[in-house]
């Protein structure tokens, strides 16, 4: 289980708030979550790319968070871009959050290769050598970042 940041800690999601400063020095894990907490109808939340961020605009057809409590797990690694897309809220009001999202170290990364997958696992402890065998399951992540599930007996 990972760790909830409330950004803008007790500010929450406002105007003229260093969300730079406030995200220095802090590790952001997949795994982890940012809770957005604001007034309802005052600000909302866009994910962006990093042009996005740079210009305050978001890419068409991108949906905005506007709960006032809104939760958004980090699920994959890398920079992710957020920006409030309500007036100038972003450009002037200095609503917007960068932050780099580092893999989750304790549990081992998903094998990449076809070939992993017919791997054999030979063990020596009785305790796992005569456990029965049943349906593994395999969680993928494609190219796009979309989270699939792949379902093999093996």
């Amino acid at each position: 289980m990972g760790t909830d940041f409330m950004v803008g800690d007790d500010k929450g999601w406002t105007l003229n708030f260093d969300y730079q400063a406030w995200a220095e020095g802090k590790q952001f894990y997949v795994g982890d979550n940012l809770v957005f907490k604001y007034p309802e109808g005052a600000h909302d939340v866009l994910k962006v790319n990093g042009t996005g961020f740079q210009h305050c605009v978001a890419p068409a057809g991108t949906v905005a968070l506007a709960t006032g409590n809104d939760v958004v797990p980090l699920l994959m690694p890398g920079k992710k871009w957020y920006i409030c897309g309500i007036g100038n809220h972003c450009a002037t009001g200095n609503m917007k959050l960068v932050i780099t999202v580092l893999p989750n170290t304790e549990a081992p990364a998903p094998a990449k290769t076809s070939a992993a997958r017919g791997s054999i696992l030979f063990c020596r402890d009785p305790t796992v050598a005569n456990a029965r065998r049943t349906d593994l399951r395999k969680f993928l992540v494609d190219e796009s970042g979309e989270d699939e599930m792949e379902e093999r007996n093996e």
